[in-house]
């Protein structure tokens, strides 16, 4: 009877399973413009290390084998592989002759949130795949290569070793100055072991404050005229070598973002400068992979914080790089931005912020004619939408962590014997929170700027032959008449570009018929034509600007069945067929 009980209860238990699976959607049911039911379950209100960026981005590829492959682009300074994920709809083409999209995140070991983004934008582009026209549409045409971080040790080093907001100093990428065998130096000391660093304070007859009554963790400084209950020590630590500075042997750095050969000025010129262009390996890797793949159109880079969409120059003496033409391109799609993201306001480097020499957003505009943004993440206008400084306040923040986080942001001051200060209390805003977002804000705004990344990506060039005509030209003639055109707002080539020639000329080839003579249509109407007279059956086209179109001309002799191809670097091939 038991047995029998046993066998009835399993059977049943089966059966509940496959009507839960059989009937999903009486259990919830898809949002507009989310994934439904995705082959690959990722929570976008929570931060991962290196390992868990590749574990997700190798899911991915493995759930999605026919328009997402990834590989290592190359290794570390520590030896991890830098992981890359390519997204396109292979079935039609490689990714190499489709106009592509570089995303990158993380180049500052801080500036965490960028590895999620970029997480996200693969994410998305993979699992709503299968059931949006519009992102079926959009890898037939394009491709994405996705690095989440382009920093993976400095990223676990934020994680995994103690750290203020802003730690490593300026979030850069952590090294060993000194050769004795401490990256960062002696490092930060966490005295409390809870990984974050954050402020000591000490009672004092002579102290300058005093806790706010109301909200005990506000400290407030008492007037001229009166004696507080503390002093501020500074930043949780000791005194390694007794010159009255906590966390002076604090974390020795070098900026990746100072390392790119664009414009890059030494160490004693700008501070964070390695020794040479591309000294580090991080960087290296993504300039080799870049300059094999001319395809590449777009980049974006997610740093933090700001709410900020950044273009170059980061400096004053490029300014007569960014061309007038290129410049309204910049323009066109970050306006639309500034409408996708609330808060995100539109920049430039050199001129609303500060100068950066050798920096990544500069590199690949001026030496690869690629259309390129650098997006601060992250703004105070998130937390109650209101406009401010785009970093917040400590007012605004204490605001954020009694009615949003319900007081997870802040560690609560409490007593610690230091071995050099006596009794003295530790307590301050985590490392996750200021720079970074919470976790309730993360997918909204990943969702925005990866849709921002995806409007970029759809303005690289698109090209189509159109409108071809025959003229027979009498003793067994006829001239041939294609137009090609761009639908989208970028050109096939830069200004920067056309001014270095950087990349090939775009090609229009004719097959299946005897070329006699070929040319490009500089004005129809006026009969204005410019002669190829070298390989006339291969036009060379120096740039098919956006939203535009340009026409070739063939004289053929012979020739019924013919067919027409495009072969753009940056703008992808395309073929049309009588």
């Amino acid at each position: 009877m038991k047995t029998t009980k046993l066998i009835v209860g399993l059977a049943f238990s089966a059966l509940s399973l496959t009507s839960i699976d059989a009937n999903a959607q009486d259990k919830f049911f898809q949002a507009v413009g989310t994934p439904y039911m995705p082959k690959v379950e990722i929570a976008f209100n929570r931060y991962y290390t290196y390992e868990g960026l590749v574990d997700n981005m190798k899911k991915i590829a493995a759930a999605h084998p026919d328009i997402a492959k990834i590989e290592s682009i190359g290794k570390s300074y520590e030896g991890r592989e830098m992981m890359t994920l390519t997204i396109t709809d292979f079935s039609t083409g490689p990714d190499t002759d489709k106009p592509g999209m570089w995303i990158d995140g993380n180049i500052h070991s801080n500036e965490i949130q960028g590895g999620e983004f970029a997480l996200y934008a693969a994410w998305y582009l993979t699992e709503m795949h299968a059931d949006n026209e519009f992102i079926q549409e959009l890898l037939k045409d394009k491709t994405f290569y996705i690095t989440p971080t382009i920093n993976p040790d400095a990223r676990n080093d934020f994680f995994n070793q103690p750290n203020t907001a802003n730690s490593p100093r300026s979030g850069m990428m952590v090294l060993d100055n000194d050769g004795d065998g401490l990256k960062g130096e002696d490092g930060m000391d966490d005295l409390d072991g809870d990984g974050h660093i954050t402020m000591m304070i000490r009672k004092s007859p002579t102290g300058r404050y005093i806790k706010d009554p109301q909200d005990p963790r506000k400290l407030i400084m008492v007037g001229a005229d009166k004696v507080g209950e503390y002093e501020i020590l500074g930043q949780e630590g000791t005194d390694g070598d007794g010159d009255g500075r906590v966390n002076d042997d604090g974390v020795g750095y070098y900026d990746p973002n100072r390392d790119w050969g664009w414009n890059w000025q030494p160490d004693y010129i700008q501070r964070g400068a390695l020794r040479y262009p591309f000294s580090l390996p991080e960087n290296r890797n993504i300039m080799e992979f870049v300059m094999k793949h001319p395809n590449i159109a777009g980049a974006q880079s997610f740093h933090n914080s700001g709410g900020m969409i950044l273009r170059g120059p980061g400096a004053e003496e490029d300014v007569s790089t960014y061309n007038r033409d290129d410049i309204r391109i910049y323009d066109a799609i970050a306006s639309k931005g500034e409408e996708m993201i609330p808060g995100y306001r539109y920049l430039t480097v050199y001129k609303d912020l500060y100068s950066v020499f050798g920096g990544e957003l500069d590199w690949f505009y001026g030496t690869r004619g690629v259309f390129t943004y650098s997006n601060e993440l992250m703004t105070s206008y998130l937390y109650f939408h209101k406009e401010g400084s785009g970093r917040g306040n400590q007012d605004e923040m204490f605001e954020v962590d009694q009615l949003l986080t319900m007081g997870d942001a802040f560690v609560m001051w409490h007593e610690y014997e230091h071995p050099q200060f006596g009794t003295v209390e530790i307590g301050g805003f985590k490392k996750t929170f200021g720079r970074a977002h919470p976790g309730f804000l993360l997918e909204q705004d990943a969702h925005r700027n990866a849709a921002f990344t995806i409007y970029h990506a759809y303005h690289t060039p698109k090209l189509s032959i159109m409108d071809v005509k025959e003229e027979d030209l009498g003793g067994g003639l006829k001239s041939i008449t294609a137009t090609i055109f761009n639908e989208r707002l970028m050109p096939t080539h830069a200004s920067q570009d056309l001014k270095y020639k950087i990349e090939r000329p775009d090609y229009v080839s004719i097959s299946g018929a005897k070329v006699i003579a070929g040319f490009v249509v500089e004005d129809e109407d006026f009969k204005k034509f410019s002669e190829q007279k070298r390989n006339p059956e291969k036009i060379e086209v120096a740039n098919i600007p956006g939203m535009t179109a340009v026409k070739v001309k063939w004289i053929v002799s012979s020739g019924s069945n013919y067919s027409i191809t495009v072969d753009s670097a940056k703008g992808g091939k395309v073929s049309w067929k009588k």
